[in-house]
């Protein structure tokens, strides 16, 4: 990503984003409400298109690769939506499966209404996330803690090679906030899959991350490992008034 910008309503939600993620790397993205946090994330796995810049994911530039390129690259990254982006009416095993759907032919996907395809990879997904007894329930039954897990299953039968997560760990206790960054830390840990979280929680992102992007007012101010991000930082994040 290179003089990345996304101006939306009349005004510039990114500026300026210079980005770059390796293989297998864990970024924790930081910042304000508002710093553009979740844009960043929907310019990586193109729902956003950029205002201007360059925007390039898997070795597809999007906006100027073909769509058959496009879809395939869009197809290995795997997205963790802050409010699951589930449909309640359906089973489980369903929500789980449309991991698969970019790699299904359309009648596939049709028929696994009726008769769900692959529900043992669907299961297996459901039992690594520690609800593998819930694959013929109804989603909108499960609690919000179920149905989370069931977007980081819906991640792991995509077999991607890029996680995004937005706001994974909001309004979860310390445990379960644990327990939800130790299984995207697995899914990261196979195939070399880079890992880009957007996060509230400043000891999550400083403590477990190999690198933070602090954003401010839709401009990235801090770009560091971990251990170089201190107080004098943080504070240039989240001060009150005045410019980024």
């Amino acid at each position: 990503m290179r003089g990345a910008a996304v101006r939306l309503g009349g005004a510039d939600v990114l500026s300026g984003i210079d980005l770059r993620v390796a293989a297998g790397e864990r970024v924790a993205l930081i910042g304000p409400s508002g710093a553009g946090k979740t844009t960043l994330l929907k310019l990586l796995n193109g729902t956003v298109a950029a205002t201007r810049g360059r925007v390039r994911a898997l070795g597809c530039e999007y906006g100027r690769s073909s769509a058959r390129r496009t879809r395939a690259a869009r197809h290995r990254i795997g997205t963790v939506h802050q409010h699951f982006d589930l449909v309640p009416q359906l089973r489980v095993v369903h929500n789980v499966n449309a991991g698969r759907l970019g790699a299904w032919p359309l009648w596939k996907a049709a028929l696994s209404l009726v008769r769900p395809f692959e529900a043992r990879a669907a299961q297996a997904a459901l039992e690594r996330v520690g609800i593998g007894d819930k694959l013929r329930e109804r989603t909108g039954d499960l609690s919000g803690g179920e149905q989370q897990r069931v977007a980081i299953a819906r991640v792991l039968v995509q077999r991607p090679r890029v996680v995004l997560a937005d706001e994974p760990i909001a309004s979860l206790d310390p445990a379960r906030a644990r327990e939800v960054v130790d299984l995207l830390f697995a899914v990261s840990a196979e195939a070399g899959t880079a890992l880009v979280a957007s996060l509230h929680d400043l000891d999550v992102a400083l403590g477990r991350f190999d690198r933070v992007v602090g954003l401010r007012a839709g401009r990235v101010v801090v770009d560091a490992p971990p251990r170089e991000v201190g107080d004098a930082e943080v504070a240039r994040l989240f001060r009150t008034g005045g410019s980024p």
